[in-house]
């Protein structure tokens, strides 16, 4: 099951952080830090080169966090492999970050799949690849949500 069949579409950054969303103030300062990040470096870096720079942003907006979280991926009951999500924030927003011109369905997919995989509530696309950074806050549909992005 993809959580792609229930999306919302949101436009700005002020409407993701209303505080009806669930945990709207974290999501908010983390997107923050990427708004910073892409502010100072803009477009044009590896992945991991924007990896580094908001794992140094969230350090210093103190954030807490593990960057390249190592998660167990299972298959009914047994453990089939594992996958790392690029950040682990506060133990309950994955984070995914991309270097590219545009996201496509297939990143989304993948992101989407992470919280389901690791039944996490909340999680992060941000692409820092483009002119303006862009973002898509994600709801696992296990929680009845859906997604919003900018």
């Amino acid at each position: 099951m993809s959580g792609q069949d229930n999306v919302q579409v949101l436009n700005d950054f002020t409407m993701i952080t209303k505080e009806q969303y669930k945990y709207s103030d974290l999501t908010g300062k983390i997107i923050g830090c990427a708004m910073e990040v892409h502010k100072i470096l803009g477009n044009g870096f590896q992945e991991v080169i924007y990896q580094r720079a908001l794992e140094r942003e969230m350090v210093l907006q103190g954030l807490a966090f593990s960057r390249e979280h190592e998660m167990p991926i299972f298959y009914k009951e047994d453990q089939i492999g594992t996958r790392r999500v690029d950040f682990l924030v506060e133990g309950i927003i994955s984070v995914e970050i991309k270097a590219i011109i545009q996201l496509e369905d297939v990143h989304l997919a993948q992101a989407i799949n992470y919280l389901e995989a690791y039944n996490l509530e909340i999680g992060l696309l941000i692409n820092f690849g483009s002119k303006s950074l862009a973002f898509k806050r994600l709801i696992n549909a296990k929680f009845g949500k859906s997604i919003q992005s900018k």
